[in-house]
């Protein structure tokens, strides 16, 4: 039966023979209201968990069928091992292993340390979970499992790292006449780039707990208040509703330090009239957001007022250009148009955008030599800005979903300067 058809089962297997036995399990509270009685209470309890780890255990193995298809099947590949934490993640739903070694046929493996080895049997569904014993070598460890799965060309992921280069060489020495290895990211960057309901859903809260950490931000932002206060104020508001974290280092860049694009936090106490780039972004569940927007504490002048409009009309555009089989560049090049007509083409120093996911920076790339096209499903960064040295910088962003029709938003808040909108 395949995974498919397993979910359908469960869905639709429902007995009348079960039905018929719940009724046994009733009971009335004091208010007349319906109850589960306690034992059958428990034995829910028992049966949802027992429910999450089907359906984990499911997710997990289409996932790794799917790669079977796109690696194998489609690159001619008989084995693959996966090494990157966020693609070790997305196969697993388990933070912690050191790689997954996935054979043609059987189940994948997933090598881990003993720190994290009975963490990985519970959470880690539908794979064999191996220990990594102290003193073990992970290089040999991994080609005797090649040679034992009979494994002649292993695609690779990823070395990123100096350790994962050495790992690299060594297997490649250790595997010298048994199995050609082949470092080949494109399977799993395909995958991953289209989210599923599940993730889309996360990645909903992800954006709705970004969008709190902005209220937080234009309510901090006033002179006086130091960049890393402003910060704390977003961060703490976000994890209060709920984050599991920062996306990635919260961004509170005033005055000059504005326009820089990555301009980071310091101890710089923002004054009256200072242009303030806000970037930030809320984890939840491992799946992420992004979001900027530039605040004014006190009242705007008229040329911060004009380049935001401009920075905020080239947004407007891109985000209604932004469709299924669109050209990730042709999306790029609508909000660069509308700020080059303006005459601030040059200050437009980045990509519009990027992918977000698992990673805070993922495929696809909206830039200007992006070979990307779009697709339902993708989630991507919009940012246009405008940047002048010795004046300020201007950004606005949100993360977006390409959808049939019309995109949606996952993030939400004023397009305004004004601190108090």
């Amino acid at each position: 039966m395949s995974a498919e058809q397993k979910v359908n089962s469960l869905q639709n297997g429902l007995s009348t023979k079960r039905l018929a036995r719940a009724s046994a399990n009733l009971r009335f509270d004091s208010s007349g209201n319906v109850r589960l009685n306690p034992i059958a209470e428990k034995q829910k309890r028992f049966r949802l968990r027992a429910s999450r780890s089907f359906f984990s255990k499911v997710k997990n193995l289409i996932r790794v069928e799917n790669l079977r298809q796109a690696a194998f099947e489609k690159k001619g590949f008989d084995g693959f091992l996966i090494t990157n934490e966020a693609n070790l993640l997305y196969f697993t739903g388990f933070q912690g292993a050191s790689c997954i070694l996935i054979p043609k046929k059987g189940r994948g493996i997933i090598h881990v340390y003993g720190t994290n080895y009975e963490q990985a049997k519970a959470e880690a569904k539908g794979f064999r979970v191996d220990l990594v014993k102290r003193g073990e070598d992970l290089g040999i460890k991994i080609a005797e499992e090649v040679k034992a799965s009979k494994i002649k060309k292993l695609g690779l992921d990823s070395i990123v790292g100096v350790p994962k280069v050495a790992d690299y060489l060594k297997l490649v020495k250790v595997l010298r006449g048994v199995a050609k290895i082949q470092i080949e990211n494109e399977p799993v960057r395909a995958l991953r780039r289209v989210k599923d309901e599940e993730e889309l859903e996360l990645m909903r809260r992800a954006g709705e707990l970004t969008s709190e950490g902005m209220k937080a931000a234009y309510e901090a932002v006033k002179p006086g208040v130091r960049e890393y206060e402003v910060a704390a104020e977003i961060e703490y508001a976000m994890r209060k509703k709920g984050s599991w974290g920062t996306a990635f280092e919260t961004i509170v860049a005033s005055g000059v330090r504005s326009a820089f694009p990555h301009g980071g936090c310091t101890d710089r106490k923002t004054k009256k009239g200072d242009l303030v780039v806000v970037d930030i972004g809320a984890t939840y569940k491992y799946y992420r957001s992004d979001m900027t927007r530039t605040i004014v504490p006190g009242k705007p002048s008229a040329k911060q007022k004009k380049i935001y409009e401009i920075v905020r009309l080239a947004q407007e555009k891109a985000f209604q250009a932004v469709k299924p089989k669109t050209k990730a560049r042709d999306v790029d090049a609508i909000a660069r148009k509308a700020i080059e007509d303006a005459g601030y083409g040059g200050y437009f120093v980045h990509g519009l955008g990027h992918g977000v996911g698992l990673e805070v920076q993922e495929p696809p790339a909206l830039g200007q030599r992006s070979k990307d096209r779009l697709a339902v499903g993708n989630v991507v960064t919009i940012e246009p800005g405008i940047y002048i040295m010795g004046f300020g910088g201007i950004r606005i962003e949100d993360t977006v979903l390409v959808r049939e029709r019309k995109a949606e938003k996952f993030t939400k808040g004023p397009y305004t300067l004004e601190t108090k909108p």
